[in-house]
């Protein structure tokens, strides 16, 4: 169970060192995940409910270039009352788990009413989505915010 999301990189990724610019690494993360929300719990990016970024990190492990053809490994590391946090991993397409990963990230939602700018419970679809299609299970009662 799991989500990868394909990310084969393009000439203008690599930066004058000859690797995949940092940036890069967090437009791949933010594509995947925001893919996944869309295909699976059918998010609307201008609904009522939205998911805005409230916090993101990024530990490079080893470098790509082009033409290297990437995958995200998505899955979720917190799922609270109003967040979710995602735990992820950038590989190369293919590869078996995420023991050579060239990056590993963590990207963290937060749930808000699109008009008032605050924050909301995470939608019912998207907590089912993430148990059906990522295999998370919330620890209890007490997932914090």
């Amino acid at each position: 169970m799991g989500y990868r999301h394909p990310f084969p990189l393009r000439w203008n990724d690599n930066d004058q060192y000859g690797h995949m610019n940092n940036t890069v690494y967090y437009e791949a993360m933010d594509t995947a995940v925001n893919t996944w929300l869309i295909r699976h719990t059918d998010l609307d990016p201008a609904g009522a409910v939205i998911g805005l970024a409230r916090a993101s990190s990024c530990e490079f492990l080893a470098p790509a270039s082009f033409p290297e053809e990437l995958e995200v490994d998505v899955a979720v590391g917190r799922l609270g009352h109003t967040s979710l946090t995602w735990d992820l991993a950038i590989l190369r397409a293919g590869a078996p788990d995420r023991a050579e990963a060239y990056a590993t990230g963590s990207f963290t939602h937060v749930f808000v009413d699109q008009a008032a700018r605050r924050p909301v419970p995470v939608p019912d679809r998207v907590r089912t989505a993430v148990e059906e299609h990522l295999g998370f299970t919330p620890p209890g009662p007490s997932a914090g915010p």
